[in-house]
């Protein structure tokens, strides 16, 4: 069995109306529910019934990740090896058909990297890579992680979707955690927005959190590209896919991103904008529902709206950030994945997390420590 067999159960226009048709009542019962929420409050609390209440949710949130995780917020930053990639993707600055410099990072360049990011701080790592099986694939991975792994206690990466073997060697090179985002759930439009490559092909990448569970990776991240589709329809499915995995491959541990839609390269095509109130909303709904996972935030959103979530559900959070090759210890800002927002240096982010009276952390984990 794989999510495949889950997703089947429900159809997208159902389940669309069923959260659009949500009501206070609805709401009123998942905030007060003592024990698991189901993915029918879950439903409720990203509701437009939802909205008038955010800051009973916020307080929630808020409480129910302090109970869990305390009073710390994990620190990461991504390192980008590569900017190839083969397929064609209608909204992102590495697609194929965009016309931008390709750059795949050498050995010295790679190391160059490092020594920036370790001059940071940093000692939990993101590794991401455009889809580019042929010039960035396993052996390149091997290579690159032999070099990476003696200087960082975490490592993360987000790479186009593997077989399961490769997910075991990827572990094996040192990997902790391995990142696959869907984009969206929905099977009759994914094409449209995944013509060209081996992305377009939706279920060898919804079926790739089935191979990371089976190769028995430590965690795996998931998440919906937020604007891509109708973000609350995305969101549930994104709900049902994480309650699948943790049931069926319950010694991984899980985590959720929020990548909201950015200006890029290649154009931006939104078709479902989702507000600040919106995405606090949709972090909040995520951490009642389940207090276990963890919640990532990237450098894609401003200041203001980082500063303030910090308090509200975020447990992981990156800064500094370059999402070209090379950025560290480069400037070449035409490669780009897409555009950040928030610009501030890691030192100075980090003042606005203990003003918060919250502890960064740059190592809470180490793969001397794994069974």
């Amino acid at each position: 069995m794989t999510f495949k067999g889950e997703i089947e159960k429900y159809d997208w226009d159902t389940v669309e109306a069923q959260i659009l048709g949500a009501t206070r009542t609805d709401v009123l019962a998942a905030l007060k529910k003592t024990g698991k929420r189901t993915l029918r409050d879950f439903q409720a609390l990203i509701s437009p019934a939802a909205e008038p209440f955010l800051e009973e949710m916020a307080q929630l949130s808020s409480r129910l990740t302090k109970e869990r995780f305390g009073n710390t917020i994990q620190m990461y930053i991504p390192m980008y090896l590569s900017n190839e990639c083969q397929n064609i993707c209608t909204y992102c600055g590495f697609s194929l058909d965009v016309k931008i410099p390709r750059k795949t990072l050498s050995d010295d360049e790679i190391i160059a990297e490092i020594k920036v990011i370790k001059r940071l701080g940093y000692d939990h790592i993101l590794l991401v890579t455009g889809e580019a099986n042929k010039t960035v694939g396993m052996s390149y991975f091997k290579n690159a992680l032999r070099l990476i792994r003696p200087h960082f206690s975490h490592i993360a990466m987000e790479v186009q979707p593997l077989d399961e073997h490769e997910y075991r060697e990827l572990a094996e090179e040192g990997v902790n955690t391995i990142l696959v985002y869907q984009e969206t759930y929905n099977k009759e439009n994914y094409k449209e927005f995944h013509p060209k490559g081996k992305k377009s092909n939706y279920l060898y990448r919804l079926e790739s959190h089935d191979r990371i569970g089976r190769a028995g990776i430590h965690k795996m991240g998931l998440g919906a590209l937020l604007g891509l589709n109708d973000w609350r329809t995305d969101s549930f499915f994104c709900a049902a896919h994480l309650d699948y995995l943790q049931k069926v491959y319950w010694k991984s541990k899980y985590s959720i991103s929020f990548p909201r839609m950015r200006p890029c390269a290649g154009g931006l095509n939104l078709k479902s904008p989702i507000s600040d109130k919106q995405l606090v909303q949709l972090i909040c709904a995520y951490r009642i529902f389940n207090q276990e996972v963890e919640l990532s935030m990237s450098t894609r959103e401003s200041q203001t709206f980082r500063n303030n979530i910090i308090k509200l559900g975020i447990t992981s959070i990156s800064a500094d950030s370059k999402t070209d090759p090379g950025g560290y210890a480069g400037d070449v800002k035409s490669l780009e994945q897409f555009s950040i927002d928030d610009n501030r240096s890691t030192a100075d982010f980090v003042e606005v997390i203990k003003q918060q009276g919250y502890d960064p952390v740059f190592k809470d984990w180490d793969s001397s420590l794994q069974e």
